[in-house]
């Protein structure tokens, strides 16, 4: 379905010809229409699918047609991350380019010029709020926030809020909205937790399905399985040939991704890292560097997993294999959007196999495995099911004689163990009064 096909003012469709935007999603085609009828809508679906636009869309324009309060809050967005809400303040830009529909984005990590910059916008009444949690709750909590006026409330990546722990600052921000509103919802999954939640805040809502945590379909996704010492080389190996362009690894913790930058960096490749430790300004450049092209590979943590919108990622290598069957799913959803290919390739090392084996099972299928460069020697065999040695405790196990160290009854490691004297205890087991203590069948006063 084209976007000239649904009831959008004229000055929305010369936004989205400006963007090149022709075409509707599968998931813009079955939202918008739902939201411009102002009905409470939750929609699940992958990462990469159009969702930001699903939203903002058909309330910039709702709101481009007039009726809504001047100079008061009417719309809050809610994003997990500073870099999610960044990419929403960054589309939003766009799409309300031609109408007089004004928005700021409140995000932490940033110092007191951009804090007073944010209650300005707050207290004169921007028309869109795009907001992490805990910098609404921040200006909220200060008093001179006004949310009674708010006519669409939208949680975007609805399931990572809740896995990062907002599920009370979300309930805490729901208490200064006004009950008559619009709730807006999106979530790549959809369990218990998000279940309950939709319950608590949204009113008769439609519910929106489409293609629930499975990668696109344009991914070729492969696998190299490996020791943890040949994870580098296999990198070094990829890049032998051809100069790594749009390139994101991923890796489990801050302090990897420190350490793979470096030895990176030491091959003579481009490098920038992006992880927690950075300041926020730090963040940004990097961000602007890689999708200026100044950057070729970036290496993270789960930061940037979700919610970064840049459309030409060639390949996401995931240096360590995620812990979560979505996370893994996220990583991966970083390349092949707005129909363009894209490879996934995983490194996965005998500790992680039972790991990755779990993902093959949670994508319904076997991640094609290839094979390791021989100049970086053998590599392991993949079998999942078989224990790690990983230096584990052996189990210690009865013997048939029935004492487990092994010898007879009374021997500790072959030899013959002392009669044990309990001086300590020695009175109560003789039932002698102890100072302070009631013999038994004493009561106690």
């Amino acid at each position: 379905m084209k976007f000239s096909e649904l009831n959008l003012e004229d000055s929305v469709l010369q936004a989205l010809d400006a963007m090149n935007f022709k075409e509707c999603t599968p998931v813009q085609e079955r939202t918008i229409p739902v939201i411009l009828e102002g009905k409470d809508i939750i929609g699940v679906a992958q990462t990469g699918t159009g969702k930001t636009a699903a939203y903002l869309l058909p309330v910039i324009n709702r709101l481009s047609k007039g009726g809504f309060p001047e100079d008061a809050i009417n719309c809050i967005i809610m994003a997990p991350t500073r870099e999610l809400a960044q990419q929403i303040d960054q589309q939003m830009e766009g799409f309300s380019y031609f109408m007089p529909v004004s928005s700021v984005a409140i995000y932490g990590g940033n110092d007191g010029t951009r804090f007073e910059q944010e209650k300005k916008g707050l207290t004169l009444g921007a028309d869109v709020v795009i907001a992490t949690p805990g910098r609404l709750i921040s200006h909220l909590n200060l008093g001179y926030v006004d949310l009674s006026k708010v006519s669409f409330f939208i949680l975007d990546e609805a399931d990572r809020m809740l896995d990062m722990g907002f599920s009370d600052d979300i309930m805490q921000i729901v208490k200064h909205l006004p009950k008559e509103r619009q709730t807006i919802m999106f979530s790549a999954t959809m369990p218990d937790k998000i279940q309950q939640l939709a319950k608590s805040i949204l009113t008769n809502p439609v519910e929106v399905k489409l293609a629930v945590s499975k990668p696109a379909d344009k991914i070729v996704q492969t696998a190299y399985v490996c020791y943890e010492a040949q994870k580098l080389g296999i990198i070094k190996a990829l890049f032998k040939e051809q100069k790594p362009e749009r390139v994101i690894v991923f890796a489990s913790s801050k302090a990897k991704v420190k350490e793979l930058t470096k030895a990176l960096r030491a091959m003579k490749l481009n490098v920038g890292e992006m992880h927690s430790d950075l300041e926020q300004s730090q963040r940004d450049e990097i961000m602007r560097s890689f999708r200026n092209g100044h950057i070729d590979m970036l290496i993270a943590t789960d930061i940037v997993a979700r919610g970064i919108d840049i459309d030409d990622i060639r390949f996401v290598i995931n240096y360590d294999v995620p812990h979560d069957c979505e996370d893994y799913v996220h990583r991966i959803g970083r390349t092949a959007r707005a129909n363009n290919d894209g490879c996934a390739i995983t490194l996965v090392s005998e500790a992680e196999q039972k790991a990755f084996y779990q993902i093959e099972r949670f994508l319904g299928k076997e991640v094609h495995k290839m094979p390791v460069p021989p100049e970086l020697g053998k590599a392991p065999a993949y079998e999942p099911g078989k224990k790690t040695t990983g230096g584990a405790r052996k189990k210690r196990t009865q013997k048939p004689d029935g004492n487990r160290w092994g010898g007879k009854p009374g021997m500790k490691n072959g030899k013959e163990k002392p009669a044990r004297t309990n001086k300590r205890y020695g009175n109560r087991r003789n039932n002698k009064k102890r100072p302070g203590k009631k013999n038994d069948g004493e009561k106690a006063s």
